[in-house]
């Protein structure tokens, strides 16, 4: 059965709520899903968040541009020239490397998983509360004193399988990051800058694989066209600038339980729905 076409408001508000929730710990995926369902009575679909999340990997490119050259170049050099490979810039080059390995594999592996089971609203309300909690153990018990010119290889491999994790809807690419980043004892601004350098990798390239499915039409959800899609991305890319800037400041001096608090809120609220069948799971 052919899905439905997705309406200019639903790809409006889809692409906001995209560009909104992308880098905070709130998981875009599973609010896609939560909002389409919701709302429009049907799902946007894992192709359509892949491609708006090139919309809010724009931003970061952007927004961390002149980070990401220094970086670019100071691993070409350190190639080259052994006596620069213990600067930041060289190590962090490789950390992001390193790092994009396990949610690369983990993401090919488990693809049709990804795209279909995973996207049940039981499972994306559950792992908001759950990942909650595992949030606020990490700012618990992180002690918060490592500044980013500390980080390691090790951190890199662990906060990328953190990264992993996010692949099911609920979980949160910046949550599962952010919180692995809080355990090895890094402050949350050096978490959340590694964690914003982390992503882009993954999600361009997740995002760029999935551009031939979007314009498939979908068997079930709903179908956005050329032009939407594009609208989407574009908002997405605004408001998710502007969340880069607003998190990035926001970690300084405040804590992650204000997060902690807002997912247990929703997860709770969608698990009600779904109990009281005013929602379907899937």
């Amino acid at each position: 059965m052919m899905g439905e076409a997705m309406s200019w408001l639903q790809a409006i508000v889809l692409g906001a709520v995209q560009g909104l929730t992308e880098f905070l710990p709130i998981s875009s995926s599973g609010h896609l899903r939560i909002v389409s369902e919701i709302f429009f009575g049907d799902d946007a679909g894992a192709s359509f968040t892949a491609v708006t999340q090139l919309g809010t990997e724009a931003a970061v490119l952007i927004y961390f541009a002149r980070d990401i050259g220094r970086i670019i170049a100071a691993w070409f050099r350190g190639l080259f020239h052994p006596e620069h490979r213990g600067d930041l810039d060289y190590r962090m080059g490789w950390y992001v490397i390193i790092g994009t390995i396990p949610v690369g594999v983990l993401g090919f592996l488990f693809k049709d998983q990804i795209r279909t089971g995973a996207r049940n609203l039981w499972l994306i309300a559950t792992m908001l509360i759950v990942f909650a909690l595992v949030i606020a153990a990490a700012e618990y018990y992180g002690r918060k004193v490592r500044p980013v010119e500390d980080l390691r290889a090790k951190d890199g491999i662990i906060m990328g399988s953190a990264q992993a994790l996010a692949l099911i809807p609920g979980v949160s690419r910046s949550g599962g990051t952010i919180s692995a980043g809080l355990f090895l004892g890094l402050t949350r601004e050096a978490a959340a800058r590694y964690s914003f350098l982390l992503a882009i990798p993954a999600v361009v390239a997740s995002g760029l694989f999935s551009l031939p499915d979007a314009f498939e039409p979908a068997g079930e959800g709903l179908n956005a066209s050329g032009p939407q899609l594009l609208v989407a991305t574009v908002i997405a890319f605004a408001i998710g600038y502007a969340s880069i800037a607003w998190l990035l400041r926001f970690v300084v001096d405040h804590s992650m339980y204000w997060f902690v608090g807002y997912r247990i809120i929703l997860g709770v609220v969608v698990l009600s729905l779904l109990a009281t069948g005013v929602v379907s799971a899937t």
